[in-house]
């Protein structure tokens, strides 16, 4: 099998197009990839973060970097999105930064 390494959004709506729960699932997935900063404070990882899309669904942005410093970390989160039948989108290289 052969992964494609691109930038993606993890949307929360399934491919059946209902919305995924609990409500705060984007927040919870990017904590598991957060750390503690220099201040002691929990960030999130500048590769996973949470959004919404144009239509309002929380949402993922994954950035395709995450692949170079954690390969089963990026994997981790295709298999969730695959395994809860959630939407993913790819993003654009030049808009995975912004």
């Amino acid at each position: 099998m052969t992964l494609k390494i691109d930038s993606f959004v993890i949307v929360g709506l399934t491919k059946d197009n209902k919305k995924f729960r609990p409500s705060d699932w984007a927040d919870r997935l990017c904590g598991i990839m957060s750390a503690f900063g220099a201040d002691n404070r929990m960030m999130y990882s500048p590769y996973v973060r949470p959004s919404c899309t144009l239509d309002g669904h929380k949402s993922v942005i994954v950035d395709a970097r995450l692949y170079d410093i954690e390969p089963l970390a990026y994997k981790f989160l295709i298999n969730f999105a695959n395994d809860n039948n959630l939407t993913i989108e790819p993003i654009a290289p030049d808009e995975a930064s912004v």
